[in-house]
């Protein structure tokens, strides 16, 4: 027997305690009342399954509960009971949002049947809705596990949520390689625009070609044209337009631009017909627009059509916390692309991954884990397996030195110096940098003198020659 909650409202007296009995004895746990005004007040503490009323009440009719209880909480299956079982009356209390109806006099079998498959009817509403929210929830994760969870990221994908919920214009900017069209994309499904997202690069199209990619053409317009073309505003039509490097539109281009913004019509090459179409449009650059403007290399007039929604995609060197997780995914699905086993980053290789600028950003992450998965043969990535601008010594990883109150400045400036020189492997001039001192005083500690580090001698303008330079 299943547990669940039933709630029975009938005026009659003797018509509830033989429904109470039925409902008991299948495990249910049962309330009872005559007036329907206590059962209302009664939704939000007893939380019922199912609500099984009778129509014909005195104060409130069935009809009048059954509104009221939707109203309080959709949740609730209910199920009509009526002496007067005609199909107008089901019909009405269906449209009404009953799930069934039984007539009376009312018989054990039918009525647990109705019951149990209100039940069974709510249980698959609720994993339907519990599965809805999970796959999106996982949709959100995947996008948050290549688009990042530090503050800087969670604030962009915020204002991305925000933008996608309506039909606007927006220009998405940032450095090359920064996800800017995962952004697009993100956008585009989290929206309701039900169209497909249709994509150019402006700067994978030679520009006496944009203009047709983009607009379509009639047979004939140009050389070469056999026949006649959808252009990538048309097949974008109910969708999303996504225009990749906007800022290198040619002048000729952008006037045409700014009408299909302003009004949804263009022609195609070719063509005397005016169409129009639907779109919302997406852009992104990696160029300065108003930089552009002031040159005169772009429309202010179009910019502002293209700039209702602007978010800025910051570069991974100022989300250094999102490295970490950027690069185990990236691993993973490298590791899948090339049939291999994802190799373990070990914690010092990590530390030199978040240190480093990343100039190329995401995309340069992602091309140096893919030639971890593809070169590796241990299993863990060490510092030596990073390439040499990332591993090697140029750049150290800071320490941190513990020092008892009361120690001597001298024996402090010891254990400054050998950390130091410990961290950079040796480097002297690279320590002497990090410390801030000239390149002599590492020596003079090596050598043992006590000259003071802040009374540095004057010094010669470069280090002394070694063996090598002496022979020659």
């Amino acid at each position: 027997m299943m547990a669940y909650r039933i709630l029975i409202v009938d005026d009659e007296p003797a018509n509830l305690e033989p429904l109470a009995r039925i409902f008991r004895s299948d495990g249910a746990e049962v309330e009872l009342f005559q007036d329907p005004r206590r059962a209302l007040d009664a939704l939000g503490r007893f939380r019922p399954d199912v609500l099984l009323t009778d129509l014909r009440m005195h104060g409130i009719s069935g009809m009048e509960l059954l509104d009221a209880v939707k109203h309080v909480d959709p949740s609730v299956e209910i199920i009509v009971a009526t002496a007067y079982g005609t199909v107008e009356i089901a019909v009405e209390a269906m449209k009404k949002g009953a799930y069934d109806f039984v007539t009376k006099p009312i018989q054990r079998m039918q009525v647990l049947g109705a019951v149990h498959r209100a039940l069974e009817r709510g249980r698959l509403v609720h994993e339907n809705a519990s599965l809805k929210d999970e796959l999106k929830s996982h949709h959100d994760t995947e996008y948050r596990d290549v688009l990042g969870k530090s503050p800087e990221a969670r604030r962009m994908i915020e204002v991305a949520r925000q933008a996608a919920c309506s039909r606007a214009h927006v220009l998405i900017d940032g450095e090359s390689g920064t996800g800017k069209g995962l952004l697009a994309k993100y956008i585009h499904e989290h929206s309701e625009v039900p169209g497909l997202l249709v994509t150019i690069n402006c700067t994978a199209v030679p520009e006496n070609l944009l203009e047709a990619e983009l607009f379509g053409y009639e047979r004939g317009a140009f050389t070469g044209a056999t026949r006649r073309k959808k252009g990538r505003v048309e097949l974008a039509h109910g969708g999303t337009l996504f225009l990749d490097e906007i800022g290198i539109a040619p002048l000729s281009l952008q006037a045409k631009l700014l009408r299909f913004l302003q009004d949804g019509e263009f022609e195609r090459l070719g063509a005397m017909e005016t169409l129009r179409v639907e779109t919302r449009v997406i852009s992104a650059t990696n160029s300065d627009l108003k930089r552009a403007i002031r040159d005169g290399a772009m429309r202010e007039d179009l910019y502002y059509r293209l700039n209702v929604v602007q978010i800025t995609v910051p570069p991974l060197r100022d989300r250094k916390e999102d490295i970490p997780l950027l690069a185990r995914k990236f691993l993973e699905e490298s590791a899948k692309k090339n049939g291999r086993v994802a190799p373990l980053l070990h914690p010092d290789a990590l530390d030199r991954l978040v240190e480093y600028p990343f100039p190329g950003n995401i995309r340069e992450l992602q091309n140096l884990t893919e030639r971890m998965v593809v070169l590796n043969t241990s299993g863990t990535v060490g510092v030596d397996d990073l390439p040499a601008e990332i591993g090697g010594r140029s750049t150290p990883q800071p320490r941190s030195i513990v020092v008892p109150v009361g120690t001597s400045l001298r024996e402090v400036e010891r254990l400054v110096v050998d950390e130091t020189l410990r961290c950079t492997r040796g480097d002297k001039k690279l320590a002497a940098k990090l410390l801030g001192v000239h390149w002599r005083t590492v020596y003079r500690h090596l050598e043992g003198a006590a000259a003071d580090l802040a009374m540095e001698q004057p010094l010669p303008e470069s280090p002394p020659a070694s063996e090598g330079e002496k022979a020659a």
